[in-house]
């Protein structure tokens, strides 16, 4: 009896992939560039993935019968961070083109995966991208904008733009890359936890150094006594804690969006008749 096989003898033979990086990238483009334009009202992004995904299924599906359905099952509800989304497009690449090479992929194992995946994205998506990503850039340009120059409102957009696009552009590829079996796993394992708690920690960083930078707040008030001896009340809360009334600020608003949620057009009336009724009295 020959022992001596070969690895490829051994091995199973992978099925040879039918779509190019190529292939992904154009998915991938006409998805970031449409995710947070062409929301409907009845399925929120679900109508740019599916355009996202019609070059591929015309490649993987040369029959029309068969781009139809794929299509349809597409259309479904869908909403997730768009930056994110691509982790989700690259899986259902995938199992798209798996489906196509014979393995026991039904069309609702397809739509599952896609509702399971983009709660969970989302909620990275945010706290990473919106919550910290976008907090840093405009805090690192905020100066110039002050200054007058035109990098404060242009360089946070550039730099926002190509690094966001970075980002989902390996996403998608590696979600192609890992299949449903692998992202699920990581979603499930308690590094992705560990992601979006330090992600909520630097937005929460940032967002107490721009509100100490560029939230001003003083009171003149000075209080007298029967010696002639004058108390600044500034100077005493400094003493205190540097920076205690815009610490005070901030935290009531903070405290009144738990309580009343965000009332924004509430908030800034609220602000600017306080500050109003400060300025006249000569409270603060």
């Amino acid at each position: 009896m020959n022992t001596n096989l070969t690895e490829q003898e051994v091995l199973p033979t992978q099925p040879a992939s039918l779509l190019t990086k190529g292939d992904i990238t154009r998915a991938w483009l006409i998805y970031y560039l449409g995710a947070e334009l062409s929301n409907s009202y009845e399925r929120l992004q679900s109508l740019i993935f599916c355009a996202s995904m019609a070059p591929v299924l015309k490649k993987l599906y040369p029959k029309k019968e068969e781009q139809s359905a794929a299509l349809t099952r597409h259309l479904n509800f869908f909403n997730t961070e768009g930056v994110m989304g691509g982790v989700i497009q690259g899986v259902a690449i995938a199992m798209e083109e798996q489906k196509t090479q014979g393995e026991p992929i039904s069309d609702s194992s397809i739509i599952g995966i896609k509702t399971g995946l983009m709660g969970a994205l989302a909620g990275v998506g945010d706290s990473i991208i919106w919550a910290a990503l976008m907090p840093l850039l405009i805090a690192l340009f905020i100066p110039f904008a002050v200054s007058g120059s035109p990098m404060g409102g242009i360089a946070p957009l550039v730099l926002y733009t190509g690094i966001t696009m970075a980002i989902s552009y390996s996403l998608c590829h590696k979600g192609y890359q890992l299949g449903r079996e692998s992202i699920v796993s990581l979603l499930q394992g308690g590094k992705i936890k560990e992601l979006i708690y330090g992600a909520n920690v630097l937005g929460l960083i940032m967002m107490g150094g721009l509100a100490a930078s560029y939230v001003k707040l003083t009171t003149p008030l000075k209080l007298s006594f029967l010696k002639g001896s004058v108390i600044e009340v500034q100077k005493v809360l400094d003493s205190i804690v540097p920076g205690l009334l815009p610490l005070a600020a901030v935290f009531a608003i903070y405290f009144y969006m738990q309580k009343k949620g965000p009332r924004y057009t509430v908030i800034l009336l609220s602000v600017v008749v306080f500050s109003l009724v400060c300025s006249i009295t000569g409270i603060l």
